[in-house]
């Protein structure tokens, strides 16, 4: 078994690319004519979205829209990086909202969090060990 990939379900596919290519500077890879789907390049596992509407194609009994919640969704999407601070920044500029300022935890490894504008939870952090 190998972990693939992970889909987002949000309101604007669209929106949610560009956001992540100005936030986190993760190229477009691919986004299908129906506007419905479309990924980013981030390394060997794919990061995906699809739009609220193709989820009830896939199953039945609805979901929870992380763009809807008040509160983040109880998963994250962790991006690794050397300079937390100015990645931070970057995603605020971009548009996203600060959950928690970049700060050293006990085991030497910078942390932030930010909530993007589809509701989604990204940890930003330093290289464990770094």
């Amino acid at each position: 078994m190998k972990f693939g990939y992970t889909i987002i379900y949000v309101p604007d596919v669209e929106a949610s690319l560009r956001f992540f290519e100005q936030a986190f500077g993760f190229p477009r890879r691919f986004l299908h004519e129906s506007g419905t789907y479309g990924e980013v390049e981030t390394g060997s596992t794919t990061l995906a979205f699809a739009h609220h509407e193709l989820a009830s194609t896939n199953f039945d009994g609805g979901h929870v829209a992380a763009s809807e919640s008040k509160k983040p969704l109880g998963m994250e999407l962790g991006f690794v990086t050397d300079d937390v601070e100015s990645a931070h920044m970057r995603s605020l500029a971009a548009g996203a909202t600060e959950l928690a300022e970049p700060r050293t935890k006990p085991w030497g490894q910078v942390v932030s969090y930010v909530r993007c504008p589809d509701g989604t939870l990204v940890e930003l952090c330093s290289p464990m060990g770094g």
